[in-house]
């Protein structure tokens, strides 16, 4: 049997009379391991009641779990704690920081010494001395600000893993997910599954997600040291629709496409359905034009999530309020899909408001720089 072990994990205390811990679920062990967190952006909550709905298929069969299952339903007790005029602000540190998903220590490069005598040509075999290494690795991390701390825990319970999803929101969005273009294949797969309709493929993101922090030392070592490294980590975030989509309906629709993914990469038995036909578009996170507001004012949408729009297309109006009815067009550079918006009416200069998922890469998106903050 795999009854599910639950353990809650101190965080440092850095106020008088205040201690925040994580709590983390584990079924089983060995391999394949996947690792799921929710709300690593405190105010995200769809993900926290997908992992619900999880976790109760997950207590229902437990005897299924073939490898290793590791679930963090909520990572950021931080976040989660800091609360402004009755609203959850749980993207940046009120400390020093930043933002909770960037920042987080990829580690490749600090293994290529270290492993130059360790690696054979047996990939599986490295893949364990790697997987080794990596540990020790996050167990030396700083963890003196209580938001270095909460990087480096979830760090170890996850950096071992052949999966890690990692469950975000967006302000009001059509479900979609950022995955690595070199392991687009098991992307492709998740998307069917979990029923997505945009597919961004990157190969060079920046931003130091937590994502990147799982995956990104595997590329880092392969190039150094060739095919005998394996590409042991798939990990992409999952963006679940928009923060006020929490309902039980599409919770639990969402939590049946994980395990369905997870049956598939055989971290639980049994034989998954047969894989959805893709329903949205798979294209180049570098074709994604972001759209943002040329000045501060008023907010009107003239395109619904989900439109097909063209270049030039008007997909927002900023009204500015000093002047009678000034109304600034913000148009569409691309050709494609207008998967997310915000959610705001009124929006400050520079503000996001749009994106639109185009096939061909465009000028203004440079390499290292495609996540916005």
């Amino acid at each position: 049997m795999s009854s599910r072990q639950s353990v809650n994990l101190d965080l440092p205390i850095v106020a008088a009379g205040n201690r925040r811990s994580l709590l983390v679920h584990r079924y089983g062990c060995g391999r394949p391991k996947a690792y799921l967190q929710a709300a690593l952006h405190a105010d995200e909550a769809p993900g926290m009641l997908a992992l619900q709905h999880l976790l109760e298929r997950l207590d229902a069969a437990p005897d299924q779990v073939q490898g290793e299952i590791v679930i963090v339903p909520f990572a950021n007790p931080i976040g989660l704690s800091q609360f402004l005029n009755g609203y959850t602000l749980g993207r940046y540190d009120f400390d020093v920081t930043g933002n909770f998903n960037r920042a987080v220590p990829a580690l490749g490069e600090r293994l290529v010494p270290l492993l130059a005598e360790s690696l054979g040509d047996d990939p599986q075999a490295n893949a364990d001395i790697i997987r080794a290494a990596l540990c020790r690795q996050v167990a030396a991390l700083p963890t003196q600000r209580e938001g270095e701390a909460l990087k480096a825990l979830l760090l170890s319970q996850s950096i071992d893993a052949d999966y890690v999803l990692d469950l975000h929101c967006d302000h009001d969005a059509l479900l979609h997910l950022y995955a690595p273009r070199d392991q687009s294949t098991l992307a492709q797969q998740l998307a069917a599954d979990m029923h997505c309709m945009a597919l961004l493929l990157e190969d060079d993101p920046g931003g130091e997600a937590y994502d990147q922090a799982n995956s990104s030392p595997w590329r880092v070592l392969r190039q150094h040291y060739g095919e005998r490294v394996p590409l042991g980590c798939f990990a992409c975030p999952l963006e679940l629709r928009g923060q006020h989509e929490v309902n039980d309906t599409l919770a639990a629709q969402d939590a049946a496409g994980l395990y369905r993914f997870l049956q598939r990469q055989g971290v639980i038995t049994g034989t998954p359905e047969t894989l959805p036909p893709p329903q949205g578009v798979c294209v180049p996170l570098e074709g994604v034009d972001v759209l943002r507001s040329p000045g501060a004012g008023l907010l009107v949408y003239h395109q619904a999530l989900g439109a097909q729009v063209g270049v030039g297309d008007v997909i927002a109006e900023l009204i500015d309020v000093h002047h009678i009815n000034h109304r600034i067009p913000i148009c569409s550079r691309t050709e494609g899909v207008l998967f997310t918006r915000v959610r705001d009416s009124l929006v400050r200069p520079g503000q996001c408001v749009a994106k639109i998922a185009g096939v061909h890469p465009l000028d203004y998106r440079l390499p290292g720089k495609l996540l916005q903050d």
